[in-house]
């Protein structure tokens, strides 16, 4: 797995301030106060993200199976399963977001904790919803994507709420933001399709065999594995690369 182990560096709390303070922009100026704006990149995020999910949403909330964008087989497990599952993803993805507010960190921890278990509790009813609608795919590598994705979303939150209860602050920030990276995944898989539909007719010597409908049936049963990959990697590479900066400043002070 990408994931770097914890043992292999000196993770002090301080350290994982630090590199918190990196991800989410929250770096002191020269009069040595946080400032309380959120970063355009944070908010290019937010844009993007609800951008992408509402409009995916939008036919699963009139609760109509016909509008569903998936084969439905059955009306009475798996539909209400898939628009709950889907509903609580949404959840958790605007308040994993929330976790990142500076405002609320700094003057509102209280909202800040209340956001953050509403993030655990919409991502474990979420992920055992999830667990749920795989049992209704047909094609194998489509399940067996959602089933890993949805098994690493529900590992990655225990460790964070673990670490949490056990009051390890320094490990639970770093888990957490794995485990929003992967919420993320829903959003990264849809933006992956035009680069698959390119990578595939580049890749077929820029035909596409079997027609339009093979092409999209065959991306559609990849995306969510790129997704996952390039969500894994971003987050690592953001982890250690925030770490190094982190830890350069701490000695250089």
């Amino acid at each position: 797995m990408l994931a770097l182990s914890l043992g292999a560096c000196q993770w002090t709390p301080e350290y994982f301030t630090l590199v918190l303070e990196n991800f989410i922009g929250d770096r002191e100026t020269g009069s040595g106060v946080i400032p309380m704006k959120q970063s355009r990149s944070w908010w290019l995020l937010v844009i993007v993200s609800l951008a992408v999910m509402i409009p995916f949403m939008a036919p699963y909330m009139t609760l109509n199976p016909d509008s569903s964008r998936v084969e439905v087989s059955s009306r009475t497990v798996q539909f209400p399963a898939l628009v709950a599952h889907i509903g609580f993803a949404f959840v958790a993805m605007v308040s994993g977001f929330m976790q990142f507010i500076r405002v609320l960190r700094q003057r509102h921890p209280k909202v800040h904790r209340y956001a953050g278990r509403v993030y655990v509790a919409s991502v474990f009813i979420s992920g055992l919803l999830a667990l749920v609608v795989i049992g209704y795919v047909d094609d194998f590598s489509k399940a067996v994507s959602f089933l890993a994705l949805t098994l690493l979303w529900l590992i990655t939150c225990w460790k964070g709420y673990r670490t949490a209860v056990r009051r390890r602050f320094d490990e639970h920030r770093i888990w957490m933001i794995r485990s929003f990276g992967i919420t993320l995944v829903a959003v990264c898989a849809r933006l992956m399709v035009p680069v698959l539909f390119l990578t595939y007719y580049v890749l077929n010597g820029l035909t596409v065999p079997g027609g339009r409908e093979t092409m999209i049936d065959r991306v559609l049963n990849v995306n969510i594995w790129a997704g996952l990959v390039v969500e894994l990697v971003l987050v690592e590479w953001l982890i250690v690369s925030r770490y190094r900066e982190a830890k350069r400043g701490s000695v250089d002070v």
